[in-house]
């Protein structure tokens, strides 16, 4: 299977990347630069992802996805929680499953109480501050784990997509035991795409999601009957309010 290394630029280069193009991706090390913190700080959060409860919600009849959601309002530097609330697509975003409240378990304590977590919701929030000014940002919050439960795991059982916001970021935070899992992202009105695997545990891929659309290929255990999974934070940012208000 060919594997195309990721088109990563450096932490500075980032907002001119995203407004020219429509995605700009970071390796690890621009990652950390971006954020102003050590790898440490990073590594602290992923425990999160070992206690991750199923995904009910999938037509696909798959087993193969778990996750949290939370809710959150940036502003600047403030980072306000937010109620529960059920993650909520229109059809015209999600053709699988859109149409649905999806009540999923909230983010656990343990997590939003690190420093780190904060610093993320932060700095991502000021990506797209600059990119369509600044405002109060309604963040959506997706810590995923897709694994090969059943021979294959489905990170975007709804191919490409848009999510109906004005930012996405997803952030790789490991691989485990697989194959497959590329990033794909196109032009929305045109003909260019690109294809890239990331593979750095905490690289991200940052999207204007009126520009492109994007899906990720399915992933297949690397060694036949052993489990492998992706784990994925993807943080979704949208002015006026939350997707279904």
């Amino acid at each position: 299977m060919a594997h195309f290394d990721p088109p990563t630029v450096a932490a500075d280069q980032l907002d001119a990347t995203l407004a020219r193009q429509g995605y700009a991706v970071l390796g690890a090390a621009a990652v950390r630069a971006w954020l102003g913190l050590d790898a440490a700080a990073l590594t602290a959060l992923q425990p999160a992802w070992d206690d991750l409860p199923p995904d009910r919600y999938l037509k696909d009849g798959g087993r193969y996805r778990r996750r949290r959601h939370g809710c959150f309002v940036v502003e600047g530097e403030a980072v306000r929680p937010m109620p529960e609330r059920p993650h909520y697509q229109p059809v015209e975003y999600n053709a699988l499953h859109g149409g649905m409240r999806r009540w999923f378990a909230p983010l656990t304590d343990a997590l939003v109480a690190q420093p780190a977590w904060t610093r993320l919701l932060q700095r991502t929030g000021a990506v797209v501050s600059a990119l369509k000014g600044a405002q109060p940002w309604y963040v959506e919050a997706h810590p995923f784990r897709i694994d090969t439960t059943g021979g294959i795991g489905r990170p975007t059982p709804e191919g490409a997509h848009r999510d109906g916001v004005d930012l996405v970021a997803v952030f790789l935070v490991g691989r485990h035991g697989i194959k497959g899992g590329e990033s794909r992202v196109f032009e929305a009105d045109g003909p260019n795409g690109q294809r890239f695997t990331l593979t750095e545990p905490w690289s991200v891929l940052l999207l204007d999601d009126a520009r492109v659309i994007h899906e990720t290929t399915p992933i297949q255990p690397q060694t036949e009957g052993v489990l492998g999974w992706r784990d994925t934070l993807v943080l979704t940012y949208r002015a006026g309010g939350f997707l279904g208000d």
